[in-house]
């Protein structure tokens, strides 16, 4: 029997009792026999090869293909004469002023009529510009002009051209194969029933081939031919044995602007493992027992979170975590299986904070990763130096692109476990199931885990070696801006998850991560550059594929070229509005920090905030320069962050006024933004910019000791504990962790970003920061890091420790905190020392419990900054039965100080002590006295 009457009678079989029956049963018919003996010499041969040169060197592409048969050209006039021009062999030459040549095909091209409202809105970024539409028999051929040359041209009444370019084609591309996005079937490898199945989306290519390896270093040993189906322009077949432990790579010939005809020898974007350094992909069905840590299919987890408010993430590294643990494994540190050694240090300090309140571990990247070597990377060997020593940052940073550290913002593979972190990366394997056992011990220690999606951007584009999607349908998956050119506003190559098929990459993998790995949440990077419309999309697909509620959220910064809703409704702040997706608030961050993200130069030091002395104790560099209302300001934009940003909260404002938040200011927007509190992710210190100790140690006073530090520490925690919507605080900040200052670790080692979980040691002054992204500040910085009170001692960092651990167990013992809607909290949230009266330096609220289950019947938090006691006259506190919370008034209690403060009943009177965190409670039923 042939191979394709194999196939044929595998898809009969496969098709039998589905829907999809006879559609596989039409595809395998249709498939051409594949010849297992076809040359192989191409899949060990060079990553690209060019196989027609392109005859016109430019690959711009200022034109734009509307639909299936309509362009636009913006900034051409329509008077003018235009054609469209194809080779097959990328044979055409341009020459401005003279006849084009090289032509296959010259299709004439009609005025177009009036678009449809849904194209005009799609394409209103491009700006106007001619209309043109192809003639009905030309439109038919587009899916094959579409494989090769096509340059619109605009010419003179004599011919001779005047302009030309290549033509953008998403917008035909989704039209032509809409129904690729819903198609069922899976891309990717899939063995299964005794044959495996290859599918690539590839429309644009002229031929597709994969390349099958017995492991990920000999040579190939087979190579099939791919049949294309012309409607969903997938590249498709069957072969009939499970190959499930192989490896493979396809042979992409396709098009490419500027370059030709190329054959691209390319891993697969749908790939679930790889082999070291992603050379190759991994065939592998995940319901294999054989890629599960034992207990997996049985293992508990941690119920769902019932809502988003419920939510306190602690984000790590997973390097970071144990790299430096001596406690743990040598051959487990900086690996997935850290996290299955349950007496180490780290694991111990884990089950700590969930005990006390922490719910969620959130993990930075940790799919797979372009620019962390998955073999035989370098370890620095760090010397010991001065505090304020070029030194250490020299050392580390002279391997810095071959050693084992980075953050993973780079990412190659979206759905294939990340290698370095596995104890084999060759096995493709292994950290599939490392990564399955690192997720079985986090939950089997109460946390739910999360993991950072970088869906954004790709590490790399075009031609370049670490490109997978652009090198299989070239400028589709990326954004492009009106010159054709990748638009890189994210940091890297802009991927365009507005196109359906980049959209259904995305989705199709969170529901891997979530169905097949059980990843509870997903924190998206940058998120606002995607569509809200595909988000929406995400949340159902996670939703379906883990059978329970899975929280998303993620970064809605606007800008760039989709900023403001220039190319979609963009998954941003103040756009996602019922939709529970979540987005950080920079608002109550940047008051309590002062200054913003990106500040350099005497601005790190000069700009104050609310917990490190705006105007009530200046800095040298800061003195006289901030004034009581800019206090005041920012301690309603520290009250905004508490009442979980909502755009329609009522509050008295420092200007006396009773207005919405959404009236309050923040750098020219609204602060407040949001309709949920659940879709409010509030933070102090996150894994990018300075740790808030380093912020502190630039901006307190340089005489403020190291135990008032912590102090101010603590403080930051609260305003995030306490605040309305998802806490979230960085790894280590319960530990007073510092950077040495760096303000952008992403690639300063293990050297700059070490944890210690013995508590010895915070990371302060471990030399001058990289000179990448810190060096034009080091003369300002020097005097920091030789500052002894910046450094703190090991029981400043215990202590430390213990009181964040106090703070979660008051956020954890009354749902007051964690209100689910924003109706409750403008119901039990009130603010007292308020408007212009206001002492600025302590926020005071208060949670009215009455009516709910909330363990208490009354809550009021008072949050002094200033270092000094501070009086408050609060009548309307007055006569009620306060007494400080249980978790302060134990003798266990870390913090003491919270025990001198006092209450007169009488008058409402409260004597707050400096820089702390105090919580009074009415017990339920005890009322007033």
């Amino acid at each position: 029997m042939s191979d394709g009457s194999v196939l044929f009678q595998y898809a009969r079989q496969a098709g039998r009792g589905c829907k999809g029956g006879l559609q596989a049963l039409v595809l395998a018919a249709a498939l051409v026999a594949v010849d297992a003996n076809a040359d192989t010499v191409a899949c060990d041969g060079p990553d690209a090869v060019v196989l027609h040169p392109a005859a016109q060197p430019a690959s711009d592409a200022r034109a734009y293909w509307l639909d299936a048969g309509t362009l636009r050209w913006p900034g051409k006039p329509l008077g003018g004469h235009y054609r469209l021009l194809a080779s097959a062999h990328a044979g055409l030459r341009i020459q401005p002023g003279g006849v084009a040549t090289g032509i296959d095909r010259s299709l004439p091209l009609l005025p177009a009529g009036a678009l449809p409202a849904d194209v005009a809105s799609r394409f209103r970024f491009t700006g106007p510009g001619v209309e043109l539409q192809l003639a009905a028999e030309a439109a038919s051929a587009l899916p094959q002009l579409l494989q090769g040359q096509l340059l619109l041209v605009q010419e003179d009444a004599d011919g001779r051209v005047l302009d030309a370019t290549h033509v953008q084609h998403p917008g035909a591309l989704d039209v032509l194969y809409a129904e690729a996005d819903g198609d069922r079937a899976p891309l990717g490898a899939v063995p299964g029933g005794g044959a495996t199945w290859f599918r690539l989306w590839a429309p644009t290519a002229t031929s597709v081939s994969v390349c099958l390896y017995r492991d990920g270093a000999s040579a190939a040993s087979e190579r099939f031919e791919l049949a294309r189906d012309a409607r969903t322009g997938t590249w498709l077949d069957a072969v009939p044995r499970d190959l499930r432990g192989g490896y493979y790579t396809y042979l992409v010939e396709v098009f490419v602007p500027g370059v030709g005809i190329v054959r691209n020898r390319v891993t697969d974007p749908y790939s679930v493992s790889l082999t070291t350094d992603s050379a190759r992909s991994y065939i592998a069905d995940l319901q294999d027992p054989a890629l599960k840590p034992p207990g997996w299919d049985t293992a508990s987890r941690p119920a769902a979170a019932a809502s988003n408010t419920d939510m306190a993430i602690y984000e790590l590294h997973v390097r970071d975590f144990s790299i430096g643990d001596a406690s743990v494994p040598r051959a487990h540190r900086g690996k997935y299986l850290a996290f299955t050694d349950t007496a180490s240090n780290g694991m111990r300090h884990l089950r700590a904070l969930a005990e006390a309140g922490i719910t969620d571990l959130h993990l930075l990247p940790v799919f797979d990763i372009a620019t962390i070597p998955e073999a035989g990377c370098a370890t620095p060997a760090i010397p010991d130096a001065a505090p304020d020593s070029d030194a250490q940052q020299s050392v580390a940073m002279e391997v810095a692109a071959r050693d084992c550290f980075n953050w993973g913002y780079d990412p190659y593979h979206y759905t294939a476990p990340e290698g370095s972190y596995a104890t084999d990366p060759a096995d493709g394997a292994v950290r599939i199931r490392e990564f399955r056992a690192m997720v079985q011990a986090l939950h089997a220690a109460g946390l739910r885990v999360g993991m950072d999606v970088v869906y954004n951007h790709t590490s790399a584009a075009g031609q370049a070696a670490r490109s997978v999607l652009d090198r299989i349908v070239p400028g589709y998956y990326q954004r492009l801006d009106a010159e054709g050119r990748v638009a890189t506003s994210t940091c890297c190559a802009n991927t365009a998850t507005e196109h359906r098929m980049m959209a259904r990459l995305m989705r199709d993998s969170v529901a891997t991560w979530a169905r097949e790995y059980r990843i509870d949440s997903f924190r998206f990077d940058l998120m606002g550059h995607q569509p809200r419309a595909a988000m929406r999309d995400v949340q159902r697909a996670a939703d379906a594929a883990a059978g329970r509620r899975i929280p998303l959220i993620g970064e809605g910064w606007n800008f760039g070229e989709v900023a403001d809703g220039a190319r979609f409704p963009q998954a941003a702040q103040g756009m996602l509005n019922g939709s529970g997706i979540a987005t950080f608030s920079d608002r109550a961050r940047d008051a309590l920090r002062g200054g913003g993200c990106c500040d350099s130069g005497a601005d790190l030091v000069a700009r104050q905030g609310l917990l490190n002395g705006l105007a009530y104790a200046p800095n040298a560099r800061a003195r006289d320069k901030a004034s009581r209302a800019e206090l005041r300001h920012a301690a309603d934009l520290a009250r905004a962050g508490l009442a979980g940003t909502l755009r329609d909260y009522p509050m008295q404002l420092a200007d006396g006024r009773v207005a919405p938040l959404s009236a309050l200011d923040y750098k020219g927007m609204e602060a407040g933004y949001a309709s949920q509190p659940g879709e409010v992710v509030n933070y102090v210190e996150n894994h990018d910019n300075p740790t808030l100790w380093d912020v502190n140690a630039l901006k307190l006073p340089s005489s403020t000791p190291a135990a008032e530090r912590a102090r101010v520490q603590l403080l930051g925690a609260a305003f995030v504990a306490f605040s309305q919507g998802v806490a979230y605080f960085h790894a280590g900040m319960d530990v007073l962790r510092s950077k040495s200052l760096d303000r952008n670790s992403f690639d300063s080692g293990d050297w700059f970003n070490r944890l210690d979980w013995t508590y010895a040691d915070n990371g302060f002054g471990a030399g001058l920061p990289p000179a990448q992204d810190n060096g034009k500040d080091w003369d300002l910085l020097r005097p920091v890091l030789r500052n002894a009170d910046a450094k703190p001692s090991a029981a400043d960092i215990a202590w430390m420790r213990d009181a964040f651990r106090d703070l979660l167990r008051i956020r954890a013992s009354t749902p007051l905190f964690r209100l689910r809607s924003a109706d409750e909290v403008r119901k039990r949230l009130a603010f007292r020392n308020t408007g212009p009266g206001q002492d600025p330096t302590v926020v005071v609220g208060h949670l009215d419990g009455h009516g709910m289950q909330a363990g208490f019947d009354e809550v009021l938090y008072l949050l002094n900054v200033a270092p000094d006691t501070r009086v408050l006259d609060l009548p309307a506190e007055a006569g009620k039965r306060y007494v400080l919370h249980p978790v302060q008034a134990a003798a266990t209690a870390a913090d003491p100080r919270p025990r001198q403060a006092r209450y007169e009943a009488a008058t409402g009177r409260f004597e707050i002590p400096g820089r702390s965190v105090v919580v009074f409670v009415v017990d339920t039923g005890e009322g007033t006295r």
